[in-house]
């Protein structure tokens, strides 16, 4: 099997075959190799920091892992499918979670740029909440039908708490917090309780549906939920 990655500014052609057979072949652009934007580990490269090595490393892991999972998958495994030695690997990424923190923190990413532009794309601070509990929902739910294996390593993240999960709660905590503020301001949201414990406890009602180990055991109830639970925290949020 070989990965041959065929580098045209910042389109990359990834062909993937196995004894001379075509099992893949695809163009991932530079929207999805945003990885300089994704929040990830600095400790995690070796040597020299050469960013089109990493990127070429990383576009070939994403197939690989599309294809075979990330459990399945050794790094020993996907420097043969690249062609590179393990050896050259390790020296961009310190072991395959390394590997997988970048792959998980740009699908991450994604859900946050979804869930940030629903939320700038409405006016008044209720609007902004529901569209926030709907379209995080929306995300997840899409990244877990239509790209599975990666969904398994975000997964993975979630289960072992990898720091990439963490900088995306922080995150949606913070967008949270700004909503709350907003609603304050205007005198649509209570003030006794401390921002931070209101924003937090909201979290907590959104969790199962944003958090990738959480969702797959939430799915019957992913269609009404976001209307829901919206609306039970705009009750309690009232002055």
């Amino acid at each position: 099997m070989g990965i041959f990655l065929d580098v045209k500014g910042k389109n990359y052609e990834v062909t993937i075959s196995r004894n001379s057979h075509l099992l893949c072949k695809s163009n991932i652009r530079g929207k999805l190799l945003n990885m300089s934007k994704a929040t990830t580990n600095p400790g995690s490269a070796r040597g020299p920091v050469d960013h089109e090595v990493r990127d070429q490393i990383v576009v070939a892991a994403t197939e690989h892992f599309r294809l075979y999972g990330y459990e399945k998958t050794t790094v020993s495994d996907l420097a043969k499918a690249i062609g590179f030695s393990k050896a050259y690997i390790y020296k961009f990424f310190e072991s395959k979670q390394a590997i997988g923190e970048l792959i998980c923190a740009n699908c991450l990413h994604e859900i946050e740029t979804d869930v940030r532009a629903a939320v700038d794309g409405v006016d008044g601070p209720p609007e902004k909440l529901r569209r926030m509990f709907k379209t995080g929902v929306e995300s997840c739910l899409r990244l877990f039908f239509e790209d599975r294996k990666l969904y398994d390593i975000a997964a993975s993240a979630a289960t072992e708490r990898w720091e990439a999960v963490r900088v995306f709660e922080e995150r949606v905590q913070a967008m949270l917090q700004d909503i709350l503020r907003q609603g304050r301001e205007t005198e649509e949201f209570e003030r006794k309780t401390p921002l931070d414990e209101t924003a937090t406890a909201i979290y907590l009602v959104i969790r199962p549906y944003l958090n990738p180990l959480l969702l797959q055991h939430s799915f019957d109830s992913a269609d009404d939920a976001p209307a829901q639970l919206s609306n039970l925290v705009l009750r309690s949020l009232s002055p």
